[in-house]
């Protein structure tokens, strides 16, 4: 990953974040973005297919915290992403952040559009910020999960990975982890693609990204899952929607303060405890 010094924070959230409370996560997006008198907020609602009613929920959000200037996009075709609208706005943002869905429609109606690219030069080289929750989140690295079983244990085929909006390399994300029961199908993935990192992210959780690394934010944890020290596994041997043996991966969980460094695959201690 690329760590200069001009590539904007990816805030990555496992959803159902707070948006009545104290909203700390939104709360630092927005502080990130520029803070509530400067930021420019653009809401990308083209996960759902209720669109109108994500972006009200953020509008009102953001709204609540300062925000003066907030514009929702919504991409309902695909020939929506490349309007000159939607260019202007991501050229206009500060921040970007995608509301929840189907990371599948998200992927599918914007990742393969100029947009998309001009997003991603933004990103890396203006320092925008870019945030997702839920389907947002799922969608962030080069790889992610697109379908899948949920409450069930770890089986062969039980998902399919297909490529994602590539801010975020080897790494695959499930949000709402501990809440939908998703330890069994990121676990699958991972057998399946055994040189990737898993991340699950609990609700009202979320990766504060910089660089090579991450710091956990909000009230949950994150399960960070290392398949590479891996000293078993039958994948190979075994059919589709068979059981899956894995033995001696690595397991973290990371609750806030803490964080990780994705190149070295360690975890990193709270900036008090060093």
């Amino acid at each position: 990953m690329s760590d200069t010094a001009t590539q904007g924070p990816l805030l990555i959230i496992g959803g159902n974040e707070d948006k009545e409370g104290q909203r700390a996560i939104l709360r630092a997006f927005i502080e990130l973005s520029g803070g509530g008198a400067d930021a420019r907020i653009a809401i990308m609602t083209v996960a759902t297919r209720h669109p109108d009613a994500a972006a009200e929920r953020y509008l009102t959000a953001f709204g609540r915290l300062g925000v003066q200037h907030i514009y929702p996009v919504h991409i309902i075709h695909p020939e929506d992403a490349d309007s000159t609208g939607v260019h202007n706005l991501l050229e206009w943002a500060t921040g970007v952040f995608f509301t929840g869905g189907s990371q599948y429609r998200l992927v599918s109606l914007f990742g393969g559009a100029r947009a998309c690219d001009l997003m991603r030069r933004r990103w890396r080289s203006e320092g925008l910020v870019i945030g997702g929750t839920s389907a947002g989140a799922a969608a962030a690295p080069q790889r992610m999960i697109v379908q899948a079983e949920t409450h069930i244990s770890p089986h062969r085929g039980l998902v399919e990975v297909e490529d994602g909006l590539g801010l975020i390399p080897d790494v695959l994300i499930e949000s709402h982890f501990a809440q939908r029961g998703r330890l069994g199908r990121l676990l699958s993935a991972l057998a399946e693609h055994p040189e990737m990192l898993g991340l699950g992210l609990d609700e009202n959780t979320a990766l504060l990204v910089r660089g090579d690394e991450f710091r956990v934010m909000g009230s949950g944890a994150v399960t960070v899952i290392d398949p590479r020290t891996a000293t078993h596994s039958n994948y190979t041997t075994i059919a589709d929607h068979q059981p899956l043996a894995l033995c001696g991966l690595t397991f973290h969980t990371l609750p806030a303060g803490y964080g990780f460094n994705l190149t070295a695959r360690m975890p990193l201690l709270p900036m008090s405890s060093q």
